[in-house]
C-alpha cells in the first residue's frame, strides 16, 4: 500500500507556547484520516518574518497560520492576497501553492458564521464595535459586507478609532468616536448589536470589561465578544443578568479555523472534534493557571 505524501503546516507568531491550534489541527487532521499530516508551533520574533518564511517555502510547508506579532506585516512577503485580506490589512492563513504564497484572512468568514449561527442578521443593523485594533478591521469588514445599516466605532483613543472608520468609509456609514463621550452613550441606545474586540476581560484577567454602560442597550440587543476564554467574560455575564442575549468568541475561533482547515487541505473538518479539543484544552490550561496562583 502506497504511504500517504507527508505535509506540514504550522502557525507562526510571538508568543506562540500558549497556541491551541497545534492540537486543534492534529485533531481534525487524524479525524480525516490524514495521519501523515503534521501541525507545529513555530516562535518567529520581530524582524524575523522574512527570513522565517523562506525557511517555510524551502521546507515545503503546505500552509500556516500567522498571529501577533505578524498578521501585518505578512503581506510583504506574499505571492497574492485575497480580497478579504487586501482590505483589511491583515492575513492569518497562508497556503503555499506550488512555491506561491497566497494569504487569506479566515477571521471575517469566522466572525460572519458565528452571526448566522446565533440567527442575527447585520442588513441594515446598528452596530457597535468596542476596540479599534487588529481584531475590529475583520469584524468591521464582515459588518460591511453584509450590508450594516450604520457602524459605530468606540474606542479609549478616539483617534484611532477615527482612523479605522475612514479606512471603510468607501464600503459603509462609519464612525469613530471615544467611547466615554455623551455622543457614543447616545448611540448604543440604538445598537442592535454591540461587538466587543477589545482583550478586556479575557483570561486570566477575568475581572476586566469594557466601561460600557449596558443598560443604555434597547431590549433585544445581541451582546457578541469575540473573547473565547473564559467562556463567559464579565460583559456577557452582565448582559445576561440584564436580559440580554449574548454571544462569545468560540464559534468565531471554530468557524475561522474550518474555513482555514478549508483552505489547507481542500476539505472541511469535523467541527465536534475540533470544539471539544478546544474545550478540553481551555480547561485544562486554566486550571493550571489557577494552581499555580495558589502556589
Amino acid at each position: 500500500m502506497k504511504l500517504e505524501e507527508i505535509k506540514n503546516f504550522g502557525i507562526i507568531g510571538l508568543p506562540i507556547n500558549h497556541s491551541l491550534s497545534p492540537k486543534m489541527y492534529m485533531a481534525a487532521f487524524h479525524a480525516s484520516g490524514f495521519i501523515r499530516y503534521n501541525y507545529i508551533a513555530i516562535p518567529v520574533k520581530v524582524g524575523g518574518l522574512m527570513p522565517a518564511v523562506e525557511g517555510l517555502k524551502g521546507l515545503d510547508f503546505r500552509g500556516f497560520n500567522v498571529t501577533i506579532p505578524h498578521k501585518t506585516t505578512i503581506l510583504n512577503y506574499l505571492d497574492a492576497t485575497d480580497p478579504d485580506a487586501q482590505i483589511i490589512g491583515a492575513v492569518n492563513t497562508v497556503v503555499n501553492y506550488g512555491g506561491m504564497l497566497t494569504g487569506y484572512n479566515t477571521d471575517v468568514t469566522g466572525f460572519l458564521a458565528s452571526l448566522t449561527e446565533a440567527n442575527f442578521l447585520p442588513e441594515d443593523s446598528n452596530a457597535v464595535i468596542l476596540g479599534a485594533g487588529g481584531a475590529a478591521r475583520a469584524v468591521l469588514w464582515g459588518l460591511c459586507k453584509r450590508k450594516a445599516g450604520f457602524i459605530t466605532i468606540g474606542a479609549r483613543n478616539e483617534v484611532k478609532a477615527q482612523k479605522l472608520a475612514g479606512d471603510f468609509k468607501n464600503y459603509a456609514e462609519v464612525e469613530g468616536m471615544d467611547w466615554s463621550s455623551e455622543m457614543f452613550q447616545e448611540i448604543l441606545q440604538t445598537a442592535d448589536i454591540l461587538i466587543n474586540t477589545t482583550p478586556l476581560g479575557m483570561y486570566p484577567n477575568i475581572d476586566a470589561m469594557p466601561p460600557i454602560d449596558l443598560k443604555l442597550l434597547p431590549e433585544g440587543a445581541l451582546v457578541y465578544d469575540i473573547v473565547y476564554n473564559p467562556e463567559k467574560t464579565k460583559l456577557l455575564k452582565t448582559a445576561e443578568e440584564l436580559g440580554y442575549p449574548t454571544l462569545n468568541g468560540l464559534t468565531m475561533l471554530l468557524k475561522q479555523g474550518e474555513e482555514a482547515y478549508r483552505l489547507f487541505t481542500g476539505k472541511y473538518p469535523d467541527l465536534d472534534i475540533m470544539q471539544r479539543v478546544l474545550v478540553t484544552s481551555l480547561q485544562v490550561e486554566n486550571s493550571q493557571t489557577d494552581s499555580e496562583k495558589e502556589d
